[in-house]
C-alpha cells in the first residue's frame, strides 16, 4: 500500500486500551493469554483431526478445517499486539502496522462470514438435496469454495482500507481502542471524509446482512426439510449438526452487528471494546467446544487426536538418552 505524504506527521498510534491500574494490566494479561493458548489449542485440535482423520475428508469438514484455521489467523491478528500492550508502557503502534492490522482484522471477519455462509450453504444443500449432494459438492468443490471465501474475504474490505490510509494524521494520535479500528481512525483524521466513511460503513453491513440473511434463509429451509424426515434419529442428527453451526452464527453476528451496522454514535468508549473483545477472542474459543462437543464424528476424531499425541509422547520419553563421554 502507498502511504499519502500528508500522514507524514502521525508515524504512530497510541492504543489506549483498557486503562487501569498497572496491577490489573497485569491480570488481564495473564486471563487474554489463557484464553489465547485455548484458542490456539481448540482449533489446532481440529485443524488436525480433519486433516489425520480420513472419515472427515468431507465437505462439511473441509470447510470447517478451514473456518478452524481462519480462528487462529483472527485471533492472530490483535491478541499478540493487544497482550504486548498490557505490559508494555507506550502502546503504541506503527503507521503501517496499524493500517496493516486493520486490513487483516477485517479481512479475517469479511472471509468468517463467507465461510459461515458456505458452511449453511453446504448443509442446506446435503439435507434438502441428499440425492444431488455427493455429486455435486464433491472434495474438489468444497476446496474451490473454501478458496473462494478466502479470497472474497481478502478483496472485501481492501479500498476502504486504503481510503482510509490515504487520509492526513496530523495529530492526535490515540486511539481510545485495543485494536486499530476504522471508526476511531476515520474520527483521527484531520480532513473529513464522508466517502472513506460512508463506504467503509456500507460495505461492513453489506457483508454482515447480506451473509446473515443468506445463512437464516438457509437454516430455516433446513429446519424444514428435517421437519419432514421419517426418522427420529434422522432428525435428532441433523438438529445436531445444524445446532452447532446456528450456535457459531449467533455467537458471531450478534456482536459485530452492534458494532458495525447499529450507529456508532449510540456506542459509549466502553462498548465497541466489550464488543470487539468478544467476536475477536471468545467467539473464537467457543467454536472448537461447540463444534466438539455437539458432533459425535468431531468427539471420535479429536480422541484420535489425543490418542497420536499420547503415543508420540511415550515414543519420545521412551529414545534412550545419548551418554555423554
Amino acid at each position: 500500500m502507498a502511504w499519502n505524504n500528508q500522514s507524514v506527521s502521525v508515524r504512530e498510534f497510541i492504543l489506549l486500551g483498557f486503562p487501569c491500574s498497572r496491577k490489573i494490566q497485569v491480570i488481564l494479561f495473564m486471563f487474554f493469554s489463557i484464553i489465547y493458548l485455548l484458542t490456539l489449542m481448540g482449533n489446532g485440535a481440529i485443524i488436525c483431526a480433519v486433516f489425520w482423520d480420513q472419515h472427515l475428508h468431507t465437505p462439511m469438514y473441509i470447510l470447517l478445517g478451514n473456518f478452524a484455521f481462519l480462528e487462529i489467523w483472527y485471533v492472530n491478528s490483535t491478541v499478540p499486539n493487544t497482550l504486548i500492550d498490557f505490559l508494555s508502557e507506550t502502546k503504541t503502534i506503527s503507521f503501517t502496522g496499524c493500517f496493516l492490522q486493520l486490513y487483516f482484522f477485517f479481512s479475517m471477519g469479511s472471509t468468517e462470514c463467507f465461510f459461515l455462509s458456505a458452511m449453511a450453504f453446504d448443509r442446506y444443500f446435503a439435507i434438502c438435496h441428499p440425492l444431488h449432494y455427493a455429486t455435486v459438492m464433491t472434495r474438489q468443490q468444497s476446496f474451490n469454495l473454501a478458496i473462494s471465501c478466502w479470497v472474497c474475504g481478502f478483496l472485501w474490505y481492501l479500498v476502504p482500507v486504503i481510503l482510509i490510509s490515504q487520509l492526513p494524521f496530523c495529530g492526535p494520535n490515540a486511539i481510545d481502542h485495543f485494536v486499530c479500528d476504522s471508526g476511531p481512525l476515520l474520527t483521527l483524521s484531520c480532513a473529513p471524509a464522508p466517502v472513506s466513511k460512508l463506504i467503509s460503513y456500507t460495505l461492513s453491513s453489506l457483508i454482515i446482512l447480506l451473509s446473515f440473511f443468506f445463512i437464516l434463509i438457509s437454516y430455516a429451509l433446513v429446519l424444514l426439510a428435517v421437519l419432514q424426515l421419517p426418522s427420529a434419529s434422522s432428525r435428532h442428527k441433523a438438529f445436531s449438526t445444524c445446532g452447532s453451526h446456528l450456535s457459531v452464527v449467533l455467537l458471531f453476528y450478534s456482536t459485530i452487528m452492534v458494532m458495525h451496522v447499529s450507529p456508532g454514535s449510540s456506542h459509549s468508549t466502553l462498548m465497541p471494546k466489550i464488543m470487539t473483545l468478544f467476536y475477536a477472542m471468545v467467539t473464537p474459543l467457543f467454536n472448537p467446544l461447540i463444534y466438539s462437543l455437539r458432533n459425535k464424528e468431531m468427539k471420535n476424531a479429536l480422541w484420535k487426536v489425543l490418542e497420536k499425541f499420547k503415543m508420540s509422547l511415550k515414543v519420545f520419553d521412551s529414545r534412550p538418552s545419548r551418554s555423554v563421554k
